[in-house]
């Protein structure tokens, strides 16, 4: 499978294209990131170390306090912040956060659809947060045709 497409729901409207960055199991809240830099600094996770800066952040919802919110705001009025944010269900903090961030946010997919599970760090991501459209286009896929670079 070269390319899927997934459907959610739209709310922070905009599109924008990025590599994705996908966090299984979410961030932590309160000092889960350094918010100058949008490194994840959680001890322990699978992206320790990444920035969530100019990605598409992929994540099955918040974790932790409400200080999710505030430290993923920090990011991005310090500039480190996501490029745009899938989320595979909205709860209070992705939702708060998704408003302050005001970049393009598509949540809450069918089972079936889960972001989390069918996008991979690094794949090629295309977000439409007014329709809720999400295309993947998986890493190491050839799209079209090989040209010979005859462009």
């Amino acid at each position: 499978m070269d390319a899927i497409t997934l459907r959610g729901r739209g709310v922070v409207a905009g599109v924008v294209e990025g590599e994705a960055l996908v966090c299984p199991n979410s961030i932590q809240g309160w000092g889960g990131i350094d918010p100058a830099t949008g490194v994840i600094k959680e001890h322990g996770h699978v992206n320790r170390g990444l920035s969530i800066k100019g990605k598409i952040l992929v994540m099955p919802g918040s974790r932790g306090s409400n200080g999710w919110s505030c430290y993923f705001g920090a990011a991005g009025v310090a500039g480190a912040g996501p490029l745009a944010m899938v989320i595979t269900r909205i709860d209070s903090s992705t939702g708060v956060a998704a408003a302050v961030l005001q970049v393009p946010t598509v949540v809450d997919f069918e089972p079936d659809e889960d972001p989390c599970v069918l996008i991979a760090t690094g794949d090629r991501v295309r977000v439409n947060g007014e329709t809720g459209v999400v295309e993947v286009v998986k890493v190491g896929a050839v799209v079209g045709a090989d040209r010979g670079g005859d462009e």
